[in-house]
């Protein structure tokens, strides 16, 4: 349930809560790229797929446990990020974790910020949205700028659209975008597909954008990394285009 702490260059010292299976994953999406295989459950459907989540009360207990041993230790940290194995917004008790962690937070660690790295599948929730505005830092996926491509990288679990994404991320306050980029059977770096993806990330206004590419095998086998100068140069579009501060990953 916790992992870390690991070095963040957004985050710092960040402490990390996995809030779903460890055995596998579960994610709104089943991206090519993702480097943990394919997406066998897609959504909080079913009473089977709630089966191995662990409890508000397991999250809590491990995240007291482990803040109290690093004060304790003499030890801060920067940051306590909500992630895991898929999409973290999937789990259904979000809101009494987030709540929960803050009071750990503030009795431990008061210093650290709460924060989230999220694939944004479930943004159009104005519910989901007003829990998600409760993270001091929002990290927030989106890679593609049209539909078509939305689909062909994110094999996103029906009915999700990238223009629902767009809209509910544009309703968001000080988030950040994490937008990977790959090459091969399907490209998502080039001229056209950067520019039609710059057009939403100024339409969404966020504090800043990371690019970044693969550095794992990727689930899709006939997709590759694109180079780090293909990287510098969209993140000067971003600047140039979206007037919105970018750096490479």
């Amino acid at each position: 349930i916790i992992f870390g702490p690991l070095q963040s260059r957004l985050l710092g010292t960040s402490l990390g809560i996995n809030l779903l299976p460890t055995e596998d994953k579960l994610c709104s999406f089943n991206c090519i790229y993702c480097p943990y295989s394919t997406t066998k459950k897609r959504h909080l459907a079913t009473s089977d797929e709630l089966i191995n989540l662990p409890s508000v009360e397991e999250i809590v207990t491990a995240m007291a446990l482990t803040l109290e041993q690093l004060s304790g230790d003499g030890k801060t940290i920067d940051s306590i990020t909500i992630c895991g194995n898929g999409e973290p917004t999937l789990y259904p008790n979000l809101s009494e974790v987030i709540e929960m962690t803050k009071r750990l937070r503030d009795r431990y660690q008061p210093q650290a910020r709460l924060a989230m790295l999220s694939n944004s599948s479930t943004v159009g929730n104005k519910a989901i949205r007003d829990v998600i505005e409760l993270l001091d830092v929002k990290i927030m996926k989106f890679d593609a700028g049209s539909e078509e491509m939305f689909q062909q990288l994110n094999h996103p679990h029906e009915p999700i659209y990238m223009g629902d994404i767009v809209a509910g991320l544009r309703e968001l306050k000080s988030i950040y975008l994490q937008s990977l980029f790959v090459q091969g059977r399907v490209t998502n770096a080039d001229p056209d597909s950067v520019g039609l993806w710059i057009e939403k990330v100024r339409d969404i206004r966020p504090l800043g954008v990371q690019v970044y590419t693969l550095n794992r095998e990727p689930a899709d086998k006939k997709i590759e990394k694109v180079s780090l100068t293909t990287l510098q140069w969209i993140a000067d579009q971003v600047r140039w285009r979206a007037g919105v501060p970018a750096e490479v990953l």
